[in-house]
């Protein structure tokens, strides 16, 4: 097969999306794009002209609560008419399959919205004989297809055919098993917890990882909240802002000296230094919840006078995960990434990112 040499040079496609409002504003979509992105597994926030953790968000990284680590639990269970009546239909519930391969192995989530995904391979759909349709990243072949089951629909009541059919597929036609991440969140006082729940099986709690670090003479581009293409001379844009971040997080120097092989990028002007920038790194299974919850934190911070311009709050998908935002279909390709970034300015304007990769929606 001939492919041109242009093709080969040409990096995947990879789209950011940028958009800005204020979090007060009646018609801001903040809350709704946090909600809407289940699966996080990393979180991370920068405090320009901060050395010491702010106590307000020192108590919402503490609080981020716990999440559990199933092993070989079969897939059969979440969808049985006690669990669903306990977890799903009581709150929000997630459960991601760990240390699955989106693009090799099957795989699986349930959303907090009760809605069940699989991906997986055309072997086990075949053998499945549930309804589903082919990945659309699958290639003409079509080796890869997607089943979605709404555990909450009234079709899918206790004695109907839809959910005796799904338990049969699932527990005698295909046995499929999995290592699970599961959280639930929900309000109110229930007894019920997934620990007990899950007592006899192999189950693990877990809590995130949390680092603090503050990196000193830190070159920071100069931004303004109501500027996100940037103006020469004045502010820098949201793209080369979301460059630099990721230079910050991945220890890239700023200097671009002659000397230095591994990287010539530099920092975007105008730009000014900063003495010190807290950064947090928070990593596990993290909520939307929990994340909507630092955010409004983070806003909180800004109720007195600060040095800080702005605060940025970085939240990274699971690479692996069988959906991004919403429910659209998320693939690996060559690095799976699917992240959006909040810069929140001291006036509460704020910038949204929202990044994917090649096999990947719109966000």
């Amino acid at each position: 097969m001939f492919v041109p040499l242009r093709w080969l040079r040409e990096p995947p496609r990879h789209l950011l999306v940028c958009e800005k409002s204020h979090v007060r504003h009646e018609r801001s979509r903040h809350t709704a794009h946090v909600r809407d992105h289940a699966f996080n597994c990393g979180v991370t926030f920068l405090i320009p002209e901060c050395g010491k953790v702010p106590e307000i968000l020192k108590s919402a990284v503490t609080s981020l609560g716990e999440y559990y680590l199933v092993k070989n639990l079969p897939l059969h269970e979440l969808v049985t008419e006690e669990f669903i009546n306990t977890f799903v239909k009581k709150g929000s519930c997630y459960a991601l399959t760990y240390h699955t391969r989106i693009d090799q192995d099957n795989a699986a989530a349930l959303m907090p919205t009760g809605k069940l995904i699989l991906s997986v391979d055309k072997d086990t759909y075949e053998e499945l004989g549930l309804q589903g349709h082919p990945s659309r990243y699958s290639g003409k072949k079509r080796m890869r297809y997607i089943i979605t089951i709404d555990l909450t629909e009234q079709t899918f009541g206790p004695d109907s055919k839809k959910r005796k059919r799904v338990i049969w597929a699932l527990k005698e036609k295909k046995p499929l098993q999995f290592d699970f991440l599961l959280a639930w969140h929900h309000t109110g006082s229930e007894e019920s917890t997934l620990m007990s729940y899950f007592s006899k099986n192999q189950i693990q709690t877990l809590q995130p990882t949390v680092t603090f670090s503050t990196l000193r003479n830190v070159q920071c581009p100069v931004l303004e909240n109501n500027k996100l293409k940037g103006e020469p001379e004045t502010a820098c844009s949201a793209l080369e802002f979301f460059e630099w971040l990721g230079a910050i997080h991945n220890c890239v120097g700023l200097d671009n000296t002659p000397s230095c092989f591994l990287s010539t990028y530099s920092c975007p002007q105008p730009s000014t230094f900063v003495d010190q920038v807290l950064l947090c790194t928070i990593t596990g299974f993290i909520l939307p919840e929990k994340i909507m919850h630092l955010l409004e934190q983070i806003c909180c911070y800004f109720e007195e006078p600060k040095l800080a311009e702005w605060i940025s709050l970085v939240v990274h998908g699971f690479a692996d995960s069988p959906v991004s935002w919403r429910e659209s279909e998320h693939g690996f390709l060559k690095g799976g990434e699917n992240l959006y970034n909040f810069v929140i300015f001291r006036s509460l304007d704020y910038w949204l990112q929202m990044a994917v990769g090649a096999q990947d929606d719109c966000p």
